[in-house]
């Protein structure tokens, strides 16, 4: 007994694919939604002089395996950051404690969304 296969077509959509991967073109959304990030960061810190609201900025890293978007607030007071401060909460001079405004996660929520999704559409895009 023999056993015959036939095949059809060709692997270019999957070779495509793989190549869109290995260069990384997906990447190139990172820096719309880093700024994009920044935005909203700003307009949800709470004010109190408006400094930490303007601080906000972002920075890429890419490694072979990994693509991470940072966003830092430089606006530190004594060696201490203080979107961290407003975020977490910190104790006082007196002995009190300041309760923290957790701002930072719903603000990034919706972006990490729309971020997954466009970097989905992204990699799956024909060129």
């Amino acid at each position: 007994m023999r056993v015959y296969f036939t095949q059809k077509g060709d692997f270019s959509k999957t070779k495509s694919f793989l190549q869109q991967i290995k260069e990384k073109r997906y990447l190139n959304i990172l820096d719309k939604y880093g700024q994009q990030g920044v935005d909203v960061l700003s307009s949800a810190t709470p004010e109190r002089t408006g400094l930490t609201s303007k601080s906000w900025s972002y920075s890429i890293t890419v490694t072979e395996t990994t693509a991470t978007i940072f966003w830092n607030n430089s606006n530190v007071n004594n060696g201490v950051n203080i979107a961290a401060l407003i975020q977490y909460g910190h104790g006082t001079k007196n002995g009190g404690y300041v309760q923290g405004i957790d701002y930072i996660n719903p603000a990034l929520a919706p972006l990490f969304e729309k971020l997954a999704k466009d970097a989905w559409e992204e990699v799956i895009r024909k060129p």
